[in-house]
């Protein structure tokens, strides 16, 4: 029972970790840097990963789709692949997942199910490095040409979408985790043998407890003839 609820909570927080990792590929805001007048904010410039735009003070948007992507800056190329791999890989656990659980009636038997379940730990743990080290590429590159006092052109700021990307990449690795630990509870040790004496008619039974809890037996040992203490 409690590797049951460890599974759903494990489903939970990996599925919703993989939503928050899909939804910084489409999000704005990956870096954001402002132009501030005596009154107010005048420009916002802003990029992700397929495009750059800025924002004046009426809140009219002008973007500029990224040309050719051979023309792209290395670090962007990488941070598109790692993304898309996070997503494809975070959706591919979500299915295993769901065939692993001990909650669903698909996946075969019980040990069958538990390496599928850790599989699909596996694949989240993998989906959530992947979205940690993309974001973290991406940032390193904002601040090391922020804190740059040779780099002259515009500076940007962290955008929301990083921030997002490394919950939902802390969310599936947790997940991941927690799944790769479900299949211990399939490997443990069966329960110590419960023994039952029942005296009946001079004749010793024992029962013993199942290996298998889908299984009951009783089982005669020996048969001890009544009056033989001499």
């Amino acid at each position: 029972m409690a590797s049951t609820a460890s599974e759903i909570i494990a489903f939970m927080v990996s599925i919703s970790g993989w939503v928050l990792v899909s939804s910084t590929l489409p999000t704005d805001y990956w870096k954001v840097s402002t132009i501030d007048g005596t009154v107010i904010t005048t420009a916002t410039y802003w990029a992700n990963l397929w495009k750059t735009c800025v924002t004046d003070s009426t809140g009219v948007s002008n973007c500029k789709d990224f040309p050719s992507m051979l023309a792209l800056d290395g670090y962007i190329q990488a941070c598109r692949g790692l993304m898309i791999a996070a997503v494809s890989l975070g959706f591919f656990g979500s299915i295993f997942a769901l065939f692993g659980m001990k909650c669903t009636k698909v996946g075969g038997s019980d040990k069958a199910k538990a390496k599928i379940a850790c599989l699909a730990g596996i694949v989240f743990i993998l989906s959530g490095l992947c979205s940690m080290t993309g974001c973290s590429l991406y940032a390193n590159k904002i601040t090391t040409e922020f804190f740059d006092p040779l780099f002259v052109e515009q500076k940007y700021e962290l955008g929301a979408a990083l921030f997002i990307g490394w919950a939902g990449a802390s969310l599936c690795i947790i997940g991941g985790v927690i799944f790769c630990f479900s299949i211990s509870d399939n490997h443990k040790p069966p329960r110590a043998i419960s023994v039952s004496f029942l005296l009946t008619g001079g004749t010793f039974f024992t029962v013993a407890s199942p290996f298998s809890r889908r299984q009951k037996f009783l089982m005669k040992v020996t048969t001890v003839p009544q009056g033989s203490g001499r």
